[in-house]
């Protein structure tokens, strides 16, 4: 029998320190109206300077698993998807398993897929979870963007920040159980890489003191290049993931969709004919959280009380790569 996969609980994890719109018009020539108006974000999250990555993953893995007080013992397998690792190796999934004290020895990899990184791991989490290799499994999006972001640039540093998410998932050899992942969708066009990423300390160029003077080693981005091809593929990626799962935009309960800019989501939105009021943002309070922001949104829209036992709702993301995906969940 092909197992059937159940998400048995969700979690999240914001760093305290808020900088909003004000703080940043005192280190960089900005202002509030000028950052709302563009991007819709009038704070962020910042990770203290000696927090890594490792830690706020960690700390969205408890909030997800003290919820349903599922032991650590228990997982045997987990996923970190991330950008901004604490090191190229290990990984930080097997930084994650230290630090919540297991005993056990579980599968544990990061995936690199930028901003589309949690919708890339449902889909393998789902591989795995239907095939029998795994049982319960952890799977984590978190990102410390604000420790690679130049903050005397103002195009890039209003947007970036901090935070994670995590979800729980178990297969299920129950006839009458039905798939909590009900259909993925991905794709990638490396030519366009150079639109949005991080130039150095990768082995291409490895850091140097030229590479740290010049500030290669955050996020350079070509905005306008990126909004045109960010709305056309999560557009795409939507109705393909409705269109494998049989059923129209309109069936979706709400629509989460990655947290990068409202001018985005908005135009996301009425290309896919979707009301305001199903489409979940949270961009003004967190800003742009790579992989973090459709599981943070997840779990705060469960929460909030806007999803709820037999909603359908569906993620979409894209990010540096390019990369885009999307899936389609019944809670």
């Amino acid at each position: 029998m092909v197992k059937k996969v159940k998400i048995l609980s969700t979690g999240s994890y914001l760093p305290p320190k808020v900088l909003t719109n004000f703080d940043l018009e005192k280190i960089v020539d900005t202002s509030d109206e000028w950052i709302t108006t563009r991007t819709g974000i009038k704070e962020r999250r910042i990770a203290e300077e000696n927090v890594a990555t490792s830690d706020l993953a960690v700390e969205a893995a408890k909030s997800c698993l003290e919820k349903i007080n599922f032991s650590t013992e228990d997982i045997d397998t987990i996923i970190v998807a991330t950008i901004t690792p604490d090191m190229f190796f290990p990984s930080t999934a097997c930084v994650v398993h230290k630090k919540l004290g297991s005993k056990n020895e579980p599968i544990a990899f990061d995936i690199s897929a930028a901003c589309s990184g949690f919708v890339y791991g449902l889909a393998i989490a789902e591989s795995l979870l239907k095939l029998g290799k795994s049982k319960n499994l952890l799977l984590i999006a978190a990102d410390t963007l604000s420790k690679f972001t130049n903050w005397k640039d103002r195009n890039t540093c209003v947007l970036f920040s901090d935070g994670a998410g995590a979800m729980l998932l178990t297969s299920v050899e129950d006839e009458k159980e039905e798939d909590a992942i009900v259909s993925t969708y991905m794709g990638a066009n490396g030519n366009y890489d150079e639109l949005l990423y991080v130039p150095a300390g990768g082995s291409k160029m490895p850091a140097s003191i030229e590479t740290v003077e010049k500030n290669l080693h955050t996020i350079f981005m070509s905005g306008k290049e990126v909004f045109k091809v960010a709305v056309t593929k999560m557009v795409e990626a939507a109705f393909k993931a409705c269109e494998l799962a049989n059923i129209s935009p309109q069936q979706i309960d709400l629509l989460i969709p990655h947290q990068a800019n409202l001018r985005i989501i908005n135009a996301v939105g009425e290309r896919l004919g979707l009301e305001k009021e199903k489409i979940f943002v949270n961009v003004d309070k967190y800003g742009n959280m790579s992989a973090s922001t459709v599981i943070v949104g997840l779990d705060e829209a469960i929460s909030l009380g806007k999803v709820k036992k037999g909603s359908i709702v569906e993620l979409v993301a894209f990010g540096g790569g390019f990369t885009w995906a999307s899936a389609i969940l019944k809670l």
